[in-house]
C-alpha cells in the first residue's frame, strides 16, 4: 500500500517542477516573437527556445516519472483523495503524448526537429516582408496581416496583386529555409513511434482519435458545404466579372467598400474599452489573472495573433489558487482602414483564450496548459465563440459607435449583409484547406518532399477545397512552422461547428447572448473549469445535448440573405431598445484581473497602477494609440 503523503509529496513536487519549466519556455517564447531586447537574466534567441522547450517537453515525456506515477496511483488506498487520483491520472496520460523511450532514435530526431523549428521560426519573424509599389518599384514594408489588409481594401487592383504576391513570397522562403527538412523528420519521428504519419501522431494525441476519424467528420462537412461553395463562386462571378475570382481580388469584391462604411465605427483606439465592457456585461472572470497585451503591428513582430500563458492556472494541494499569466498579441496597423475591425476581432478571440483557461479549476498545470493531451477543438472553441460576437447586429448597436458615440447604423449592417452572406461558405473553405493541404503534405513520399512538389501541392490542395487559388496562400499559413501549431488547423473547423452549435444552444435557452450575464457562468461551469480533464466531445454535449455536428453551421450558411437581414434587425432593435449595461463601478470586479498595455519593452498602461484601473488602463491605450497615429500621419 502506497501512502497517501508520499504520493501527494510527489505530485506536489511535479506540478511546481513542471510550472518552473513550462514558464522558463513560455518567457523565451514571448521574448523571440515579441522581439524583445535581451537582458543578464533573459537571453532570447533561437538557441534558448530550443533549450527551454527541450527541457519542457523533456520532463513530460521522462517515462521513470510516468513510471512512478503508475506505481503510486495502483497503489494507492480506496479512500485516496479524488484530486490526488486525478492528477496522477494527468501525469500518466500527458507521458503517453510524448514519452519517447520505446524509440531513442525517435526522441533525437525530434531534438534535432526542435532546433531547425527555432531556426525557421527566427528566420521568418525576420524575413523582409512587404509589397512592392506598382510603377514606382519601390518596396514598401509590411507584415502579413497588412498584406491581407491591403487585399481586402485597396481600391487599386495593381496593389492588391502586389499584397498578393508579397504574401505569395512567404512560401518560397520558409521552403528555403528548412520546412523540408522539417517535414521529413517530424514524418521520421511519427512512424518510428508507430502512427501512420505526423499528422495522425499530432492528431491521436491531442483529440484523442486519429487522422482517419478526424478527416470522416471533415469530409462530412466537406461534401456538406461543396454546392454552397460551387454557387458563391458562380454568384460572385455573375456580380463582378471573372477577375473577381482571382485570389486578389475575391477578398475585396465581397467585402471592399463596406470595410471603408464600417471603419469609424472601429477605432482600434476604443478596442479594448469595448472588449471589458462587453466581457464584463457577460459576467466573464478572469479569477485574478494577469494579462500582457501586445496588439500594435510592428517590424519583426510574430505575424500571427496568439494567446500563451507563462503561469498556468490551478488549485494547489493546500487549496491555494494560482491564477494564470497570459500574454497575447494581435497585429493592429490603426491607421489603415479595416485595420480596427480586424484587431478588435483577434483582440476577442484571444481575450476568450485567456478567459477560458483562467478559469481552468483543476489540481494541476497539466490541466490548463495548451497543448496535448488538449484538444485544439476545445481550446479554439472558447475564443471563436467569444469573437464570433463582434459580427453581430446586437453586439455592433450596442459597442459600435463613432467618434461622436453614434451606433453604426443599421443600413450598413444590411449593406455588409447583402455583400458577404451569399459568400460566407468561402471562410469555411478556407478553413477546410489548411488541414486539407497538411493531410496530404505529410502522406507525401519523402522523395516527393521537394519545394516544387510542395508549391504545386498548395495550390492543387487550393484548388480543390476554395474552387480556385485563395487569397491566403497556404503556405503563408504560420501555423504550418511551429511544432505546437502544426497539424492543428483541423481545431478550428472543429471549434466553429461547436461555436455555432453553442450559440443555438444560448440563443434557445435565453433568447440572447450578447450582454447575456448567463453566459460567463455557463461557459465555465460547462466548459472552462474542467479543462482537458473531458473529452471534447463530451463537453459539447453535456452543454449542448447533442453530438457533435455542422448541420447548424450548414443552416446558417443555407439561410437566405433575406433572412438574415429580418434576423439580424431583430436582435439590432433589441439591443438599441435596451442600452448598453451599467458596468462601470463593478467592472474591475466582475473582470478579476490586472491587465498590462505593452509595446514590445514598452509598457503603456497597467491597471494596478492607472487611476481608474482596467477602464483608466483602457484610456491611456487609447491616447498611446492617438499620440501613434498622429505621429505616423504628421
Amino acid at each position: 500500500m502506497v501512502s497517501i503523503q508520499d504520493a501527494q509529496s510527489f505530485v506536489d513536487e511535479f506540478n511546481e517542477e513542471y510550472q518552473k519549466k513550462h514558464k522558463a519556455f513560455e518567457d523565451q517564447f514571448w521574448g523571440t516573437k515579441m522581439n524583445l531586447k535581451s537582458s543578464d537574466d533573459n537571453v532570447y534567441n533561437a538557441e534558448n527556445l530550443t533549450k527551454t522547450k527541450i527541457a519542457m517537453e523533456g520532463m513530460l515525456a521522462d517515462s521513470q516519472r510516468r513510471i512512478e506515477a503508475e506505481r503510486l496511483r495502483q497503489g494507492l488506498p480506496a479512500d485516496a483523495p479524488a484530486d490526488l487520483v486525478k492528477t496522477l491520472d494527468i501525469i500518466i496520460r500527458t507521458n503517453h503524448c510524448y514519452d519517447m523511450s520505446s524509440s531513442p532514435e525517435a526522441k533525437a530526431i525530434r531534438d534535432e526537429t526542435g532546433r531547425l523549428e527555432s531556426e525557421l521560426e527566427m528566420a521568418r519573424n525576420t524575413m523582409s516582408l512587404g509589397y512592392t509599389k506598382p510603377d514606382v518599384g519601390t518596396v514598401v514594408k509590411a507584415s502579413s496581416v497588412s498584406l491581407r489588409n491591403l487585399m481586402r481594401t485597396s481600391d487599386d487592383e495593381q496593389i492588391r496583386k502586389a499584397a498578393f504576391d508579397g504574401l505569395s513570397s512567404i512560401g518560397p522562403f520558409v521552403l528555403d529555409n528548412g520546412f523540408l527538412e522539417i517535414v521529413k523528420l517530424r514524418n521520421k519521428v511519427a512512424k518510428k513511434l508507430g502512427y501512420i504519419d505526423f499528422y495522425d501522431y499530432k492528431v491521436t494525441n491531442a483529440e484523442g482519435f486519429g487522422k482517419i476519424r478526424l478527416f470522416e467528420i471533415l469530409d462530412g462537412l466537406e461534401k456538406g458545404s461543396r454546392p454552397i461553395m460551387e454557387k458563391a463562386r458562380k454568384e460572385l462571378a455573375e456580380r463582378f466579372g471573372e477577375d473577381a475570382l482571382k485570389p486578389w481580388n475575391t477578398s475585396y469584391k465581397m467585402a471592399g467598400s463596406i470595410v471603408k462604411k464600417l471603419d469609424p465605427y472601429f477605432p482600434f483606439s476604443k478596442s479594448v474599452e469595448r472588449y471589458v465592457r462587453s466581457y464584463a456585461a457577460m459576467n466573464i472572470s478572469y479569477e485574478g489573472s494577469t494579462l500582457n497585451l501586445d496588439l500594435l503591428d510592428r517590424e519583426k513582430k510574430y505575424s500571427n495573433g496568439f494567446c500563451h500563458w507563462p503561469s498556468l492556472a490551478w488549485r494547489k494541494s493546500d487549496g491555494t489558487w494560482q491564477p494564470a499569466v497570459a500574454n497575447f498579441t494581435s497585429l493592429a496597423d490603426p491607421s489603415a482602414v479595416g485595420s480596427g475591425l480586424t484587431a478588435l476581432t483577434t483582440l476577442f478571440h484571444e481575450a476568450g483564450h485567456a478567459a477560458s483557461f483562467a478559469c481552468v479549476k483543476q489540481p494541476s498545470p497539466l490541466f490548463s496548459q495548451e497543448r496535448a493531451p488538449t484538444s485544439v477543438a476545445y481550446a479554439e472553441n472558447q475564443s471563436m465563440f467569444l469573437d464570433s460576437l463582434v459580427s453581430d447586429a446586437a453586439w455592433r448597436a450596442t459597442y459600435a459607435l463613432d467618434k461622436d458615440g453614434n451606433p453604426l447604423p443599421f443600413e450598413i449592417i444590411e449593406e455588409e449583409i447583402r455583400a458577404t452572406h451569399p459568400f460566407k461558405v468561402m471562410a469555411l473553405r478556407a478553413m477546410l484547406s489548411v488541414p486539407y493541404f497538411e493531410k496530404a503534405l505529410y502522406e507525401l513520399p519523402e522523395e516527393e518532399v521537394t519545394a516544387e512538389r510542395v508549391q504545386s501541392l498548395a495550390k492543387e490542395i487550393e484548388i480543390a477545397i476554395q474552387g480556385g487559388l485563395g487569397p491566403r496562400p497556404l503556405l503563408s499559413v504560420p501555423h504550418l512552422l511551429a511544432d505546437e501549431a502544426s497539424c492543428y488547423y483541423h481545431g478550428y473547423v472543429l471549434a466553429e461547428m461547436s461555436v455555432h452549435q453553442t450559440r443555438a444552444f444560448f440563443l434557445e435557452r435565453d433568447g440572447y447572448i450578447v450582454d447575456n450575464p448567463s453566459v460567463g457562468p455557463t461557459l465555465t461551469k460547462a466548459y472552462w473549469e474542467c479543462g482537458n480533464s473531458r473529452p471534447f466531445l463530451e463537453i459539447v454535449k453535456g452543454l449542448t445535448g447533442k453530438d457533435l455536428t455542422g448541420d447548424p453551421w450548414i443552416a446558417v450558411l443555407n439561410e437566405t440573405t433575406e433572412e438574415t437581414v429580418a434576423r439580424e434587425r431583430k436582435e439590432y432593435d433589441q439591443a438599441l431598445a435596451k442600452g448598453a449595461p451599467a458596468v462601470d463601478d463593478s467592472l474591475d470586479d466582475i473582470l478579476n484581473m490586472k491587465i498590462r498595455f505593452v509595446d514590445g519593452d514598452e509598457v503603456i498602461a497597467d491597471s494596478t497602477t492607472a487611476e481608474g484601473g482596467i477602464l483608466g488602463a483602457c484610456k491611456v491605450f487609447e491616447n498611446f494609440v492617438a499620440k501613434r497615429v498622429a505621429a505616423s500621419s504628421g
